[in-house]
């Protein structure tokens, strides 16, 4: 293997008797708390309901719990599934790196759940698994640039979940070498996934490297051998992709990756979470007929991500707008919040929007860009009709390590992403996220994770038919 692989694989190795500190622990139920209440609130999205459909007739030796469906899946299928619906409505945990953004880590959750429950892995070592991962995650989104030069986050994603599959599996470090090479070198995603016009794909890419890499995994257990210089062989990853790269493991000593991952408080893209909160505020102070501009400036990924692409301004899908800055403010400006229904098509089109939209601009400033990701500074002047301005600033929203959310604002945001459920379904879910901040003292997953499979969803077909099993294919 190479060096690259032998930092990543020895590490992994190491990882199932090391010890984590008790507030890593905790650290890593708030983020279980906090994704699996994203994944119920999308239980009945179009994603949700075609991944389950795809999973509806397959299971196997290595089975697991998808969100919605009675019976299990492969482990693979609930991986993806349960993934996509982590990640639909964006309000999931982020985490940013110096070099371009890092991406969502919370992405590799449902691997560690759904493996675990098809291993019948202990609560804690579910937990060691997820801080692996997201320990995985930040490493290489701090040691890699992927954005610039046009590929995807999922690159990181996939790496990480082979390695937590891995590692579940107790594979040793040469096993692990393979899966790791079986994941990475067939799976290089493009940054195509978040250009223009965002499809359902926006909030499906890193499922589908989580599944990989839960496949690559498996291949490696049974045997499986993949290429011997993953990373630095002629045509590997560095050659193709990243450029050669240093990676440090553990990322920084005496703190772990999952302490510096933020919460979204709203089902929006993170980099607009400041800019909302400044939206709420002049909302309060100005009466919006008077406003004849909105200028906001910004660090660059912000900018670059949501703020600098043509199709914000006239946003046709959930995917575009939760990733559209002008968009996002101006939904806040009229409705007075932003909430899962605030990306809904119906209001997503709503030609009454546009005319304000058309009232923002966006632009980078420098001296931003160089204090993030330390510091996410977002400033909004607001100009009015007959001379008078207001300006806002600020460089903290909530959910910054600098500004965190509490247990009780976890909580709270669950319930509140449950709002319109059944009731029968909100009570499951309460109990699952009491079982959830219990899960370190748990023999297993599955007691809590099973319930899961019995959430009320639709009956409406799931975009294309099923294909039969019997052709094979299911």
């Amino acid at each position: 293997m190479d060096l690259t692989s032998e930092v990543i694989c020895r590490y992994v190795a190491g990882s199932a008797t090391r010890s984590l500190p008790e507030r890593v622990v905790h650290e890593a139920k708030r983020r279980l708390v906090d994704s699996l209440g994203c994944a119920a609130a999308a239980v009945d999205s179009p994603p949700a309901r075609i991944a389950r459909d795809l999973a509806r007739d397959t299971t196997g030796r290595h089975a697991a719990t998808a969100i919605g469906l009675a019976q299990p899946t492969t482990v693979e299928l609930a991986t993806f599934a349960n993934t996509v619906m982590v990640r639909y409505l964006d309000c999931n945990d982020t985490y940013f790196t110096k070099r371009g953004g890092g991406g969502h880590p919370s992405d590799v959750i449902p691997t560690a759940l759904a493996v675990g429950q098809a291993t019948g892995a202990s609560g804690i070592d579910v937990l060691k698994a997820i801080v692996l991962g997201y320990e995985l995650n930040g490493a290489l989104a701090s040691a890699v640039w992927l954005r610039e030069r046009g590929w995807d986050q999922g690159l990181n994603v996939i790496a990480a979940t082979s390695m937590m599959t891995g590692s579940l599996l107790g594979l040793g470090v040469d096993e692990l070498a393979h899966a790791l090479a079986l994941a990475v070198t067939p799976h290089v995603p493009v940054r195509q996934t978040r250009i223009g016009q965002l499809s359902m794909w926006k909030g499906c890419a890193t499922a589908g490297a989580a599944r990989n890499g839960v496949f690559a995994a498996l291949l490696a257990a049974r045997g499986m051998t993949g290429p011997a210089e993953p990373y630095e062989g002629r045509s590997g990853i560095w050659e193709q992709v990243t450029g050669p790269f240093e990676l440090a493991l553990p990322l920084a000593a005496g703190r772990f990756a999952i302490e510096d991952a933020q919460t979204k408080t709203r089902p929006a893209e993170y980099n607009a979470q400041a800019a909302i909160d400044l939206a709420l505020d002049v909302r309060a102070a100005v009466d919006l007929d008077d406003v004849e501009a909105i200028e906001v400036e910004t660090y660059f990924l912000a900018f670059h991500e949501i703020g600098g692409d043509p199709a914000k301004w006239d946003p046709r899908t959930r995917e575009t707008a939760d990733h559209s800055l002008p968009y996002l403010i101006a939904v806040a400006l009229v409705d007075g919040f932003v909430d899962q229904a605030s990306c809904a098509p119906a209001r997503v089109t709503d030609p009454s929007l546009r005319p304000l939209m058309r009232r923002i601009t966006v632009r980078e400033r420098p001296e931003f860009t160089e204090r993030f990701p330390s510091e996410f500074n977002v400033a909004m002047t607001v100009r009015l009709r007959g001379g008078g301005r207001l300006v806002r600033t600020t460089s903290y929203p909530k959910g910054h390590p600098r500004n965190p959310v509490s247990d009780a604002e976890i909580d709270e945001k669950y319930e509140r992403l449950l709002a319109g459920r059944p009731d029968r379904d909100r009570q499951a879910c309460l109990r699952l996220r009491d079982a959830l901040w219990r899960l370190d003292q748990a023999a297993g997953v599955d007691d809590a994770l099973a319930p899961l499979g019995g959430l009320t969803t639709s009956d409406a077909p799931a975009g294309r038919p099923a294909v039969p099993s019997q052709r094979g294919l299911a």
